[in-house]
């Protein structure tokens, strides 16, 4: 697989193929049981979206910075996020947080429909080319708040958060489907967030379930 993208030639060779491999297989050690979450992960080479001088690096389960002050996910927690959402082929998923694309090519992969809503402009441009030079052309990137949601296309069927909110965002509550899913970070001390799990039930009333303990970069209104 080769990409064309700023000037440059990406490239999945057998070494990079064979190194996430190894990489899914940690994941799945740690406790990752969706196998189409793992599957999609297997297919997207994680060191495109890192510069390429990183490439040793994107193999490694850890959080990488990718600049304006913020990161691409760890990969375990990438696996986490998305097998907590429950996705399946046709769903409508809003994505809050650009960032380099990665978790969007992910949710891609799975079969989705992805929004995804970026309010660094710099990200937003960057991810938005690399995406459509990968082929992903049906996912559709949004410079703006993405505390606000995207209220022109809601209903979704599932919204997944990838930075840290200080409460349940009621605003992306709003634009789920009866019967959807909210994946959020939210804050629980400094520093430090419980990822929370939300259904919003046919009466209009949310169940919450808590999960692990992770970092996450704060989740910020208005577009920078």
């Amino acid at each position: 697989m080769k990409v064309f993208f700023r000037g440059l030639v990406l490239e999945d060779t057998y070494r990079t193929k064979g190194l996430r491999r190894k990489l899914i297989e940690e994941i799945r050690s740690k406790g990752i049981k969706d196998e189409k979450v793992l599957e999609a992960m297997e297919k997207v080479p994680r060191h495109f979206f890192l510069d390429s001088s990183f490439i040793e690096f994107a193999y490694g389960d850890h959080p990488f910075s990718i600049g304006e002050g913020q990161t691409i996910s760890q990969p375990y927690t990438v696996a986490y996020q998305t097998e907590l959402l429950e996705v399946k082929p046709g769903m409508k998923v809003l994505e809050i947080g650009t960032g380099s694309g990665y978790q969007a090519a992910i949710l891609a992969e799975m079969g989705a429909r992805v929004f995804t809503i970026e309010r660094i402009q710099k990200l937003y441009l960057k991810a938005k080319e690399l995406l459509a030079a990968m082929g992903y052309h049906a996912i559709r990137c949004f410079y703006r708040d993405g505390t606000e949601g995207l209220s022109t296309y809601a209903p979704f069927d599932r919204i997944i958060v990838t930075a840290a909110a200080s409460s349940i965002p009621d605003k992306l509550v709003d634009q789920l489907v009866e019967g959807g899913i909210l994946v959020v970070p939210v804050d629980d001390g400094p520093g430090v967030q419980v990822m929370k799990k939300i259904v919003k039930e046919k009466n209009g009333q949310i169940m919450v379930q808590d999960f692990g303990y992770f970092r996450f970069v704060p989740l910020l209104k208005n577009k920078g």
